[in-house]
C-alpha cells in the first residue's frame, strides 16, 4: 500500500514532524538541566547548655520553643531531585558569617545528591545565644542535636536507628566544628575542614606570645551587640519541646500541635503560641509548661547585652579572658586551659573518621602547623587523612574555592556514598600543594599548578643544611614595643599577597633585629616545611620575646627581600637573662629559593601583629653550629624539602598529537604543488662592507595587482651611520623593515646585507639585531633570565652573546635581576634594545624605540643608539618623533606612499630652505628702526626678531652672499648667518604639508 501526501496534507505532516522533533529536542535538553533545589528554612530551639532540661531538637521534651534557657538556631535544609534517601552533609560557616555564607556550596551539594543542612552558629546571623567559640556543651551540642534531627528526616540515609550517614564540612570556625563534631559524635562518618585550627590556644598564643591583632579582630567582630534579627524574630515559632511539623509550625511551651501547608501550628498548655514554616509535617511532644505566660523569651532575648560592656555576643568568661590578656600583654595558664578545652585537640584520641585537611599557605592566623598537628593525631588513631595546602588563607591569596569544593565532594562521594569503596571514587593525592606556575599571557597573572605526593611529608622531611654566618649581635626591644616591625597585617590580604613579587608589607625596624645570612645558593632550593636553627639568646630582662623569620634575598641585594607568605614565628624565651640556647622553628612554608639567592635569618624584637613587652630591654643573639663558622661565627639553617612531591605535567591537548602528522601532509603537498623558493643569489664582494643596500624593492598589498605598500624603493646605508627612516602612517616603513628581516618576501627588487641577498633564514641575518613592533617577555622571570632564554633559542654559543657589553650599552644596571613585571615602560624598552643588541650585531634595526617613554627616558634611549653606532656599527631607527630623529640620526630616508621621497645627511635635508638665521653679537635686542631697515632691503620678504638674533625670509631674488654686505652696511653686528629650518618643516614640505 502506498501513501501519497499532497497539498495541505504534506504541509500538515511536515509541521507535525517539526513539532515532534522540536519537542524531543526540548525534552532532551531539559533532561540535562540540573535538578531544582528545594530549600526549607528551620528554626531550632536549643538549651543554653547541654545541662539544660531540653535535650531534644524538634519534637523532644522540654520547656517550650521560646522559654527560659532557650537559644534559637536558624537553619536551612536543602534537597534536590527524587525522593530516595541520600547521605547528609552539615555545612558550617566562618567566624562572623552565617548560614547564608555557605548557601552556594549547599545548593551544589544538594544537586550532587546530598541532603544538606546549614545553620547560623550561636550569636551569628539570626541565631540567638552567646558566642562560645565552639564550646562542647553549647555549639558542639547544637550540632549533635542537628544530627538527631537529620536522623528523623525521610530524605536521609541511615546506618542504623537514629544514626544518619553524615559528613561535616566548613571553613575556619566551621572547620573546627567539623573536627569537634567527629570527636564528640560517633555518628559522623567523614569530615572536610578548611583553614581551621587544631589547638586554639596554640593559634592565639603561639609559644607563649599573644597574637593581639587577630585576637582583637575576633573579639571586635563578636562585640558589636545582639545578633542580627533577634528583635525582629521575637515571638516566631520554633521547633522545640512542643509539637512541630517539618515546616516549622510550633506550639507553645507545653502542649502538642501539628503543622501543615505553609506551616501553621497551635498548641495548648500553660503557655500557647503559633509558628510558621515553609514545609509540611506533624509532630508532638510534652513539656513541663514552666513558661510565665504568653510568649517566653530566652536569656539572650530577655536581656540583650549592652555593647558598651565590651563583650557583645561573647560568653562572659571569654570576654574576661580576652580583657585580662589584652591588658597583661601575655597569656596565662587559665586562658590556655579555657581555649584548649574548646579545641579539637581536646578530643584528639576520639577523631577516627576519614578527614580531608585543607590548610592555607598564606595564613598567619591558623598556619600550616595547625593542620600538621591534626594530621599526626588522626593518623595515630588510624583514620584515613589527606592534606591539601591551598594557595590562599586568612591573609589573602587565592582560596581556590571551586577546586576545594570539588575535592570535598569527591571526598564525601567516596566515604558517604560509595561505602568506602576506594576503587570507584578518586579523592585525590595523599598530599597536594598549590604553587605558582606559568603566566597567563592574556593578563600576566600567575597560574597555580599542583604538586602532589603519595604521602604527606610533614614539616621536617629531608632537611638540607644551609650555612649561615654572622657574629653575635645586640638589638633592642624599645619602650612600648614601638615602632614595631611588620611581617603581615591581618585584614589587608591583597597587600600581604604582594610579598611574592617583592612588594609586600614586611619591614624590620632598624636597631630592633639581628640577622644572619647564607652565601648565594649554587642551585635552586625548594623548601616544603618548617625551617629550624639553633641560636643562643641573652637579655637584660628575665624574658625575651623574639620573632623568627627567613627571608629570600635576591642577587646582590638588587630587589626587596621577600618574606615567604609574610610569616614569622613568635617565641617567649624565659630565663634569657642568664643566656639560653634554643632551637627555633620557623613558620612552615612552601617556597623556592632561586639559584644565586641568599637566605637571611632575622630575629626581631617586635612585630605589629603580636604583643611584645612594654618594658625596654636589650637582647643578644648568636648562632650555634658545628664550629666551622670561623671568626665570623656560624650556624646551620635546616631547610626541609619534599623531593617526592612533584608537579604533574599538564596533559597535552589532542591537537598536539595530530600536529606532526598534519605537518607532514602539508610538507608533502608543498613539495608536490608548491613553488620552489628562489635560490639566494651569490654574495656581492663589492658590497661586503656595506651594511645595507636596497634596490628596486616593491611589495603589493595582498590580493591587489596595482596597490603597493612599497614601490621601487632604493637606498644605501654605510657603516657608522644612524639612519632615520621617516614617513607618515602608511608610508611603508614597517613593511620595508619586515622584508629586511626576512619575515616577508618582496614582489620585486632585492635587499642585500653585507653583500648577501636576504631570504627567510638567511645566515647573514645573524649579523642583524632587530626590535620591530614590540618585544614580548615572560613577566615572572627576571630581565636577565629573559635574555638568557632568548639567546638559547637562537642555538648560538653562549660566549657569542656578549651579554655584558649589550647590557652596559643599554644601561639597565641592577634592574636586570628583577622580575620584568616590576619594570616601567622605559625599562621594558631598554630591555628590548638589549635583546636586539645580543651578539653585538653589525646592523641594529629599531622600530619606534622611544614609544611610551617620558622625556628623560627618551634622552637615555638617544644616548644608547649614539653609543652603539660610535663603535663602527650601523643603526636604523623608524620613528615619528622628528625632533629626536634630528638630534640622533646622521642620515635620513624619507618615504611617502611606499616610495622614496628624499635620502641624504640630516644637515643637507634640514638646511635647504628660504629662511636664514642671522646671529648677532651681544645680548641686546635689535631696535625697531634697525629691524625696519633690514625688512626694507631688496630681496627680503620678512624680518623678525629671534632669541639668537634675527630670522630673515628671502623672496627668491637675492642670496646669502648678496645679503651679508647689506647687513654690514646697516652696521648690524653679524656673528653668523646660515639656513634655519627644523626637520619638521622639511618633512612636511617633502610629504606635501598637512594632509
Amino acid at each position: 500500500m502506498t501513501f501519497r501526501l499532497r497539498g495541505r496534507r504534506l504541509y500538515a505532516t511536515a509541521a507535525v514532524l517539526a513539532v515532534l522533533a522540536g519537542s524531543g529536542t526540548w525534552a532532551a535538553v531539559a533532561a540535562d538541566d540540573p535538578p531544582a533545589v528545594h530549600r526549607e528554612d528551620r528554626t531550632f530551639a536549643m538549651p543554653e547548655s547541654a545541662g539544660g532540661a531540653d535535650e531534644g531538637a524538634g519534637g523532644g521534651t522540654g520547656k517550650g520553643a521560646d522559654g527560659p534557657g532557650k537559644v534559637r538556631v536558624d537553619a536551612s535544609f536543602f534537597t534536590a531531585g527524587g525522593s530516595g534517601r541520600r547521605p547528609a552533609v552539615l555545612l558550617g560557616h566562618g567566624f562572623g558569617g552565617s548560614k547564608e555564607s555557605v548557601r552556594g556550596q549547599a545548593e551544589q551539594l544538594a544537586r550532587d545528591g546530598y541532603a544538606v543542612l546549614t545553620w547560623s552558629a550561636r550569636g551569628f546571623g539570626k541565631s540567638t545565644g552567646e558566642i562560645g567559640l565552639n564550646a562542647p556543651d553549647r555549639e558542639v551540642a547544637d550540632v549533635r542535636r542537628l544530627i538527631d534531627w537529620l536522623a528523623k528526616r525521610p530524605e536521609v540515609r541511615l546506618d542504623g536507628a537514629g544514626d544518619p550517614r553524615v559528613g561535616v564540612a566548613g571553613g575556619s570556625y566551621g572547620g573546627a566544628i567539623a573536627l569537634l563534631a567527629a570527636g564528640y559524635d560517633k555518628r559522623v562518618d567523614a569530615i572536610a575542614p578548611q583553614i581551621t585550627y587544631w589547638n586554639l590556644a596554640d593559634a592565639l598564643f603561639p609559644n607563649g606570645v599573644f597574637k593581639k591583632l587577630w585576637a582583637g579582630m575576633f573579639f571586635s567582630t563578636g562585640s558589636v551587640g545582639a545578633a542580627e534579627g533577634i528583635e525582629a524574630a521575637e515571638g516566631a515559632g520554633t521547633t522545640g519541646g512542643s509539637g512541630a511539623g517539618s515546616g516549622g509550625g510550633a506550639g507553645g511551651d507545653a502542649g502538642s500541635g501539628t503543622g501543615t501547608g505553609s506551616g501553621t501550628g497551635t498548641g495548648s498548655g500553660t503557655d500557647s503560641g503559633t509558628g510558621t514554616g515553609s514545609g509540611t509535617g506533624t509532630g508532638s511532644g510534652t513539656g513541663d509548661g514552666s513558661g510565665a505566660g504568653g510568649r517566653g523569651k530566652s536569656a539572650a532575648q530577655a536581656a540583650p547585652r549592652d555593647i558598651t560592656d565590651g563583650c557583645g555576643r561573647f560568653e562572659r568568661q571569654l570576654c574576661d579572658m580576652y580583657e585580662r590578656i589584652a591588658v597583661a600583654g601575655k597569656p596565662d595558664a587559665a586562658a590556655r586551659e579555657l581555649l584548649e578545652a574548646r579545641s579539637p585537640s581536646a578530643v584528639a584520641d576520639r577523631i577516627k573518621v576519614p578527614t580531608l585537611l585543607m590548610q592555607g599557605r598564606t595564613d598567619s592566623l591558623f598556619p600550616l602547623g595547625q593542620a600538621d598537628a591534626a594530621y599526626k593525631a588522626l593518623r595515630k588513631n588510624g583514620a584515613p587523612v589527606s592534606v591539601d595546602w591551598l594557595a590562599g588563607g586568612h591573609d589573602g591569596g587565592d582560596r581556590e574555592t571551586g577546586r576545594l569544593a570539588d575535592r570535598t565532594k569527591a571526598w564525601f562521594d567516596r566515604y558517604l556514598k560509595n561505602e568506602r569503596d576506594e576503587k570507584n571514587t578518586d579523592t585525590g593525592p595523599a598530599f597536594r600543594v598549590s604553587r605558582g606556575g606559568a603566566v597567563d599571557s592574556t593578563n600576566g597573572a600567575a597560574r597555580l599548578r599542583g604538586a602532589s605526593g603519595d604521602h604527606y611529608p610533614g614539616l621536617d622531611n629531608d632537611p638540607r643544611p644551609v650555612r649561615l654566618t654572622g657574629r653575635e649581635q645586640r638589638f633592642a626591644n624599645p619602650a612600648g614595643a614601638s615602632p614595631p616591625s611588620i611581617s603581615t597585617v591581618p585584614g589587608v590580604g591583597a597587600l600581604n599577597s604582594l610579598s611574592s613579587v617583592g612588594a609586600g608589607l614586611s619591614l624590620d625596624s632598624p636597631g630592633q633585629y639581628a640577622r644572619f645570612e647564607s652565601q648565594p645558593l649554587r642551585d635552586p632550593l625548594r623548601v616544603t616545611g618548617a625551617p629550624t636553627a639553633r641560636v643562643r639568646i641573652g637579655s637584660t630582662s628575665d624574658d625575651a620575646v623574639l620573632f623568627a623569620k627567613v627571608y629570600d634575598i635576591g642577587p646582590n641585594g638588587s630587589s626587596r627581600p621577600v618574606l615567604p607568605a609574610g610569616l614569622a614565628e613568635p617565641y617567649r624565651i624565659t630565663g634569657a637573662k642568664a643566656g639560653k640556647s634554643v632551637e627555633l622553628r620557623m613558620p612552615a612554608i612552601d617556597h623556592e629559593f632561586a639559584a644565586g639567592h641568599r637566605l637571611r635569618l632575622v630575629l626581631s624584637s617586635t612585630d605589629l601583629a603580636y604583643a611584645s613587652p612594654a618594658e625596654p630591654a636589650t637582647y643578644t643573639a648568636s648562632l650555634e653550629g658545628d664550629g666551622e663558622g670561623g671568626g665570623d661565627g656560624g650556624g646551620v639553617l635546616n631547610m626541609p624539602t619534599a623531593p617526592a612531591v612533584t608537579s604533574a605535567a599538564a596533559p597535552l591537548p589532542a591537537w598536539t598529537w595530530a600536529l606532526p602528522a598534519a605537518g607532514a601532509v602539508v610538507a608533502v603537498l608543498l613539495l608536490l604543488v608548491g613553488r620552489r623558493r628562489a635560490a639566494a643569489g651569490a654574495p656581492d664582494p663589492d658590497l661586503a662592507d656595506v651594511p645595507l643596500q636596497i634596490t628596486g624593492l616593491s611589495k603589493r598589498y595582498a590580493k591587489s595587482a596595482d596597490r603597493y605598500a612599497v614601490r621601487d624603493l632604493s637606498f644605501r646605508v654605510e657603516k657608522g651611520q644612524v639612519l632615520g627612516l621617516l614617513g607618515p602612517n602608511g608610508a611603508g616603513k614597517t613593511t620595508t623593515l619586515r622584508m629586511l628581516m626576512g619575515l616577508i618576501g618582496p614582489d620585486a627588487g632585492e635587499i642585500r646585507v653585507f653583500g648577501h641577498a636576504i631570504r627567510p633564514g638567511a645566515p647573514v641575518l645573524s649579523r642583524v639585531g632587530a626590535f620591530v613592533e614590540g618585544a614580548g617577555f615572560l613577566p615572572h622571570l627576571s630581565g636577565r633570565a629573559n635574555l638568557d632564554l632568548y639567546w638559547q633559542a637562537t642555538g648560538r654559543p653562549a660566549e657569542d652573546a656578549h651579554l655584558d657589553e649589550a647590557l652596559e650599552i643599554a644601561g639597565l644596571g641592577d634592574a636586570l635581576q628583577r622580575a620584568v613585571r616590576t619594570y616601567s615602560q622605559g625599562m621594558r624598552q631598554r630591555l628590548a634594545i638589549a635583546q636586539a643588541m645580543l651578539g653585538l650585531p653589525d646592523l641594529l634595526i629599531l622600530d619606534e624605540p622611544t614609544n611610551g617613554l617620558d622625556p628623560p627616558q627618551i634622552r637615555e634611549m638617544r644616548d644608547v643608539m649614539i653609543r652603539y653606532a660610535a663603535g663602527g656599527r650601523t643603526v636604523i631607527v623608524s620613528s615619528h618623533l622628528l625632533a629626536e630623529v634630528e638630534q640622533t640620526c646622521t642620515h635620513l630616508v624619507v618615504m611617502d606612499r611606499g616610495q622614496l621621497v628624499r635620502t641624504g645627511p640630516v644637515a643637507d635635508i634640514v638646511g635647504t630652505g628660504d629662511t636664514l638665521l642671522v646671529g648677532v653679537e651681544g645680548g641686546e635686542p635689535l631696535s625697531d628702526v634697525l629691524l625696519e631697515k633690514v625688512a626694507a632691503l631688496p630681496g627680503i620678504a620678512a624680518a623678525v626678531r629671534a632669541d639668537e638674533g634675527l630670522l630673515v625670509t628671502l623672496d627668491g631674488t637675492t642670496s646669502t652672499s648678496r645679503l651679508l654686505p647689506e647687513l654690514l652696511r646697516l652696521e648690524l653686528p653679524v656673528a653668523r648667518i646660515g639656513p634655519h629650518r627644523r626637520l619638521e618643516d622639511a618633512f612636511l614640505t617633502m610629504i606635501g604639508g598637512d594632509r
